[in-house]
This record gives structure tokens, C-alpha cells and sequence, in this order.
């Protein structure tokens, strides 16, 4: 998995299986959250539009949490 936030744009991707580009099936579930499937129908990734406002202080550090390892990762985005 993956995450790219693109300041510029204030756009947050989680990439849950990489696709081809122009492969994507994008389904909107708000005006700012659109969710990419693969062509087989599996969620590929979440993009959040507005991502500053609509996750807020959310968005300024992202914890990883690996639950078999008990291993936690803080990073911090903005």
C-alpha cells in the first residue's frame, strides 16, 4: 500500500493494488472521495479530494500500524 498527497492539488491517494493507467474503474462515493477499481473489481485505491479540509488534522501525520508485528510507524505529512 501507499499513500501520495499532492499539496498542490490538496488531493490524498491510498494505493491498494497499483494499476495500469487508464485501467481504472472510478466509482464517486462523495463529491470528494472517488474509489478506483480494478478492472476484476477490486478496490484499487481511495482518492480524497479537498483532503486538507475533509480529513482536517487527520492528514498531518498518518500512523502505520502492522497488527502480526505490533510495529507502529508515525509520519507526519504536512
Amino acid at each position: 500500500m501507499k499513500i501520495h498527497y499532492d499539496a498542490e492539488v490538496d488531493a490524498l491517494y491510498i494505493e491498494l493494488l497499483p494499476l495500469a493507467p487508464g485501467t481504472a474503474e472510478n466509482r464517486e462515493l462523495t463529491e470528494e472521495i472517488i474509489a478506483n477499481y480494478s478492472p476484476e473489481g477490486k478496490l484499487a485505491g481511495l482518492e480524497i479530494l479537498d483532503a486538507s479540509q475533509v480529513l482536517g488534522e487527520q492528514l498531518q501525520e498518518i500512523i502505520v500500524e502492522e497488527s502480526s508485528a505490533g510495529v507502529i510507524h508515525r509520519l507526519a505529512l504536512l
